[in-house]
């Protein structure tokens, strides 16, 4: 598996779109429009699944200089309990590291998940830069009822 994680393509980006929208719609992960795909497709790996299609995705997205989010982790369902969300995850960590980034945060719905690959619960309140960005566009928006999460690297 570990050769089918890959650093997205552009031809990757619809199907990008298409795997986090459809968790979008059942309220797991905020909706990405094409257009933020493609600005932000640097931050992307995916997991290339049959027929070349994107089986799932993780972003790591740098938001300072010693700090990193994870962001719009999706697993098809047909590839689901293989393991393709963790590698993606350690993928985006593996990266961090390479920049130089000491800290990565997220924001989850299943927190147990996160912690089994080292990330520990935090107070939202410590993660300014995620409250004033992108949770400012979310419907939640400010009765959040996501769990944050930092890993030290």
């Amino acid at each position: 598996m570990e050769k089918l994680i890959r650093k997205a393509k552009i031809v990757d980006a619809q199907g990008i779109q298409r795997l986090i929208n459809h968790y979008a719609k059942e309220g797991k992960l905020l909706p990405r429009s094409l257009s933020e795909i493609y600005d932000n497709l640097r931050d992307f790996f995916i997991y290339e699944g049959e027929n070349h299609q994107v089986g799932g995705v993780c972003a790591l997205h740098i938001c300072w200089e010693d700090l990193a989010e994870i962001r719009s982790l999706a697993v098809a369902q047909g590839e689901r309990d293989r393991g393709v969300g963790r590698k993606l995850v350690e993928a985006c960590l593996q990266e961090a590291r390479q920049l130089g980034i000491s800290r990565v945060f997220l924001l989850t719905y299943i927190p147990h998940y996160f912690s089994r690959v080292g990330f520990r619960v935090v107070d939202k309140s410590t993660l300014p830069h995620k409250i004033w960005g992108d949770c400012l566009r979310c419907v939640k928006f400010p009765n959040c009822d996501e769990t944050a999460m930092i890993i030290d690297l």
